[in-house]
């Protein structure tokens, strides 16, 4: 399957670096290049890509001005290119699926097309249970009601982060949700807690947990998530509430709220 492409940079030099790296990747196929963000919402909505490589900074009309244009369309995955790094934070906040400073290098280029088909083959197997969903449900009712009781957990649980981007301390950190063990809110930002290290995410709870498969991390108290996968312990306390001890040694509190939380771990 063809990766089919935009390149949106006001710098021709840049467009043509950036094809001359992408000719060594043969699913990727260039279909447009665009030198505005006009232009690039206009190629965006003609042409559908699959993937926009998008400049941040261009003049009018900049690549975070452009993804906003197009919220009533279905957007392609996008990977922002700028020569400044202090933009990072504000492309993941934009759901970017990669950030590449100029000039691209070719290993890093290569990851970032190895997270885009990952992405879009997350995608595809999304679009194809929906489509599964449709057909059971005009040709056989049982079946579509089954798979909404869940059976088609495995499938549903694609659209869930596998990795999540932090920056903390001038770095930015590719985070596996496996090894988050908790998270604590604190305002607008959250603590995440892996077995070796904390990082700061500036997130909302809220948003945070749609990105989060529900089966492994829940809320446990107002300001607290934890992955279920490494709860070792559950130790009873008073008032109904209890511990959870995690494979880090570190114990966190289950308020009464969300004691069904704890319901799981009783058989």
């Amino acid at each position: 399957m063809s990766i089919r492409t935009i390149l949106v940079d006001d710098e021709p030099l840049a467009i043509q670096g950036l094809e001359l790296r992408l000719a060594a990747h043969d699913d990727v196929e260039i279909i447009a290049k665009c030198q505005n963000g006009r232009e690039a919402i206009s190629a965006i909505k003609t042409h559908k890509p699959d993937l926009v490589f998008l400049d941040i900074q261009m003049p009018g009309f900049d690549g975070f001005s452009v993804v906003q244009g197009l919220m009533d369309v279905e957007p392609p995955l996008f990977v922002f290119v700028t020569a400044y790094s202090d933009h990072a934070i504000r492309a993941f906040e934009a759901q970017a699926t990669d950030y590449l400073m100029k000039p691209v290098e070719e290993a890093r280029l290569a990851d970032t097309l190895d997270r885009v088909r990952q992405r879009l083959s997350e995608r595809q197997s999304a679009g194809e249970a929906e489509k599964l969903k449709e057909v059971l449900a005009e040709h056989a009712p049982q079946a579509a009601a089954d798979m909404a009781d869940g059976s088609g957990d495995s499938v549903n649980a694609s659209r869930f982060e596998k990795m999540i981007n932090i920056k903390d301390r001038g770095q930015i950190f590719r985070v596996d949700v496996d090894t988050i063990e908790r998270i604590d809110a604190a305002g607008d930002y959250m603590c995440i807690y892996t077995g070796d290290n904390t990082l700061i995410l500036r997130e909302t709870m809220k948003d945070l947990e749609k990105r989060l498969d529900p089966r492994r991390f829940q809320r446990i108290h107002r300001s607290t998530i934890v992955n279920l996968d490494l709860v070792k312990q559950v130790k009873p306390h008073t008032n109904g509430e209890c511990f959870l001890v995690l494979d880090s040694g570190a114990s966190v509190k289950v308020s009464r709220s969300y004691r069904d939380v704890v319901a799981r771990f009783v058989h």
